[in-house]
């Protein structure tokens, strides 16, 4: 299935921070069955969907984001899991005759900070439901993580033209979601190990994986502009994308009568 899609951004589907809410793609909700929605949409030619009318629908995914954690972490969680379920409270010191303190500590402060667990008081923790903690190992965390960076970068290419059109063109969903950001060649080790810290994937140029990951495009300037917060390559060089290719097309001629002169 094609992980693109054209909506009119005054329909029911309103993105923020690259949909970064709980209001996002499911499987199980999906455009290509459009049937179910009272429509019927031909593909276009390119794969995606072309909505010729406002459409009042959103995709539910849920809110709670979680982050992949090694096995020690999982065989911890799956023991309380096993234990108490996600309605009883456990504590940590019932690691207390298996592992030694400072291990009893790294667990909980993993399986907290990676969002498995919950805390209830002060000395309490229940677990996540394993159904919404997988589920949430699929939310979209980039657009918060790199809020946090310290050093200059910028959406380029077709992550680009999602924010410039205020996301009347989407390419992500749950399979599959890019950010393609430029960044300083000289800057590259510290962008590695950024997103390797907060364990979001990430490539040189080109590269794919399962749900969200990040192509670091080395250069040696950014011309870039704020948009919401993000850094963003400039409006002219992205409307020179979406000019140059077909797909594209819906979201050009959303920016150019949107800037009007500022787009020429």
């Amino acid at each position: 299935m094609s992980e693109i899609f054209h909506h009119s951004v005054n329909g029911g589907w309103k993105a923020n921070h690259f949909l970064a809410s709980e209001k996002f793609l499911s499987t199980k909700n999906h455009p290509s069955d459009c049937k179910r929605f009272g429509e019927s949409h031909p593909s276009m030619a390119d794969g995606s969907l072309g909505f010729s009318k406002d459409l009042n629908i959103s995709y539910p995914l849920g809110n709670y984001m979680t982050i992949e954690i090694p096995q020690y972490g999982l065989r911890a969680y799956a023991l309380f899991y096993s234990k108490h379920g996600s309605r009883e409270s456990f504590v940590q010191n019932e690691l207390d005759w298996i592992v030694s303190p400072s291990m009893r500590k790294k667990i909980f402060a993993l399986l907290l900070n990676s969002g498995w667990i919950r805390k209830k008081s002060r000395q309490e923790y229940v677990c996540v439901e394993p159904k919404e903690a997988v589920k949430g190992l699929l939310q979209f965390r980039l657009p918060d993580i790199i809020a946090q960076s310290k050093k200059e970068y910028a959406f380029t290419n077709l992550s680009a033209v999602e924010i410039w059109s205020d996301y009347s063109y989407v390419q992500r969903g749950l399979e599959r979601s890019p950010y393609f950001i430029k960044v300083l060649k000289k800057d590259l080790p510290y962008w590695k190990e950024f997103f390797n810290k907060n364990n979001i994937p990430n490539y040189i140029n080109e590269g794919s994986t399962i749900g969200e990951y990040v192509i670091l495009m080395p250069v040696k300037k950014i011309k870039s502009l704020d948009k919401e917060g993000l850094k963003v390559e400039t409006l002219s060089k992205t409307l020179k994308i979406a000019k140059e290719n077909k797909m594209y097309s819906y979201a050009y001629d959303y920016m150019r009568k949107k800037y009007g002169p500022v787009a020429s």
